[in-house]
């Protein structure tokens, strides 16, 4: 009787315990204690409500499910989607809200809003959109990009937004005299909701180059660009302001207030954090923004973040140099290819088993064909997967057709088959990375983030055969750049004189748990001979472009 009753206690300690923490978390968001982030991806725009004491403790989040249209051989999003989507994905965290709280969320800490980097979205005087936005995807920048980079002497690649907007001047689109402002997406969805043409110095850093110490534009780059013919005003007056990290970059209007939540609940006058880019959120989620650290995040794209010591010894066409939220430099390894034609082999394969009778939930899909990977031969058994929706400037391709590949000795199996497939994910990648090595460029630590990531010691061990080196995924692996603005926006209220780096570390990363996959000996030697065979094949993927 005695054990029974101390176990009816011990359970009701522990029901105390929980409830107290419900409370306590109810108070903070009935009072404001809180931080919103809101992401637009290239699939999913995702908001995530945290406490903005700890943003380690996630209280509501909430999606919308989105795709880029090919609209007159331009990849797009139209600005109805963008604010379509992002009032679904807080709608639904009010709801969530609502629900595990009992609150009407009615006011909110901080706000931070994060999107894809670079692309096109210009407006005239009175704020009209000029053309539809042209996204990162794009890739018909060529002739701009190589001028600006032997102009510059840094590397523009074809994505960054001067790129676009020096493009559209060399074609003399009728648009370009009209132009008075141009923007990101974070920067246009941050303009709209606080009145604020502003970025964040990391997602600034994609539009133009950002001088070393300064965590502003380049003056000496921005007199070489306006001395250039064709330009509708000088390119520092129509450029948005840059931001710090932990910089005030607004607050909330009326308006914007009515355009988040159209039920009318939410107040004006909440602060913004400055406006970042998917990959500076990417490396706040994975606290990747010291010297000697990087961060790869893997979603329809997949990109490389290393935070530098020195400056590199010379210019790379694989190699962005942008910055941190903080400022600090960075080289990047973009490319704008990543796991989406993995998971429409999985999609297929989901379709297989529904038709076969013995449907599958798309985790457990996925759960299943990684750890087939697993099983696989180190170097795929000779199979070959090129993920190439789009154009591929790292490996010289100006369009792209997914293909599988093998000669007729290979070994097709499904756990090769699958092996490649992740393979392919990370293979130009690798080629980036390898530029980056030569370049002398020590990293201690990289960590990885993104839904993939999710399936434990798969993709990740993979990665880690990639790039020769240990990854670290951290519990929110999954939870991405929704997550890593709304530490920003926390960043905002409770940095207390702290840099972006302590902060995270001593706040943020108090408590998280890694787990670390280090690179076996045979996944190295399997994924070199892959990458081999990879390189030779990018001449198959070229014909493919021609002839398809």
């Amino acid at each position: 009787m005695t054990g029974n009753i101390g176990s009816e206690t011990h359970a009701a300690q522990r029901n105390g315990a929980l409830m107290s923490q419900h409370a306590i978390h109810t108070e903070a968001i009935r009072h404001g204690e809180t931080a919103l982030g809101i992401e637009l991806g290239s699939t999913r725009i995702k908001a995530c409500l945290v406490r903005a004491d700890d943003p380690s403790i996630v209280l509501a989040t909430g999606s919308h499910e989105w795709e880029n249209a090919f609209v007159d051989r331009v990849w797009t999003y139209s600005l109805d989607a963008v604010w379509a989507g992002v009032q679904d994905a807080y709608a639904q965290l009010r709801a969530e809200v609502a629900h595990r709280h009992d609150v009407d969320l009615a006011t909110i800490g901080a706000i931070g809003v994060s999107a894809m980097m670079h692309g096109y979205l210009a407006f005239d005087a009175d704020d009209r959109l000029l053309v539809p936005f042209r996204t990162w995807r794009n890739t018909s920048t060529g002739a701009a990009a190589a001028e600006l980079t032997e102009l510059f002497g840094a590397n523009i690649p074809l994505r960054w937004s001067i790129a676009h907007y020096r493009q559209a001047v060399l074609d003399a689109e009728p648009h370009v005299p009209e132009v008075r402002s141009l923007t990101t997406l974070a920067g246009y969805v941050h303009w709209r909701l606080t009145g604020r043409l502003v970025l964040g110095v990391g997602d600034a850093s994609g539009m133009f180059p950002i001088a070393a110490g300064t965590a502003d534009y380049d003056a000496d780059l921005l007199a070489r660009f306006d001395a250039l013919d064709g330009g509708a005003a000088s390119l520092s007056e129509i450029l948005p302001r840059v931001l710090r990290a932990g910089e005030h970059a607004g607050d909330l209007t009326a308006e914007g207030a009515a355009l988040l939540d159209p039920s009318g609940t939410l107040t004006a006058g909440i602060p913004f954090c400055p406006p970042e880019g998917d990959a500076g959120t990417g490396m706040v989620a994975t606290n990747a923004v010291a010297p000697r650290t990087g961060n790869v995040s893997a979603g329809t794209s997949i990109f490389a973040m290393v935070v530098l010591e020195r400056p590199l010894a010379h210019v790379h066409d694989e190699l962005d140099l942008v910055t941190t939220p903080a400022g600090d430099p960075v080289a990047m390894v973009h490319c704008n290819n990543g796991a989406s034609e993995l998971s429409a082999w999985v999609a297929l394969f989901d379709a297989f088993a529904a038709a076969s009778g013995s449907p599958l939930d798309r985790d457990a899909v996925f759960e299943t064909l990684f750890r087939q990977a697993l099983e696989g031969e180190p170097d795929a058994g000779g199979v070959l997967a090129y993920n190439h929706l789009a154009g591929e400037p790292i490996a010289g391709l100006s369009e792209g057709r997914p293909l599988v590949v093998r000669t007729p000795d290979s070994r097709l199996t499904l756990p090769n088959f699958m092996r490649a497939q992740i393979y392919g994910v990370f293979a130009t990648l690798s080629l980036g990375m390898r530029v980056l090595a030569a370049e002398g460029v020590a990293i201690d630590a990289m960590y990885a983030h993104g839904g993939m990531f999710r399936t434990a010691g798969v993709a990740q061990r993979f990665l880690a055969a990639a790039i020769d080196a240990p990854v670290a995924v951290a519990a929110t692996a999954g939870e991405g750049g929704a997550w890593g603005i709304a530490a920003l926006a926390a960043f905002l209220r409770h940095g207390e004189g702290r840099d972006l780096g302590t902060y995270l570390r001593e706040v943020v990363f108090a408590a998280a748990d890694f787990a670390v996959a280090e690179a076996g000996a045979a996944d190295v030697a399997g994924f070199d001979a892959y990458l081999e065979r990879y390189r030779a094949g990018l001449a198959v993927e070229a014909a493919a472009v021609a002839a398809l």
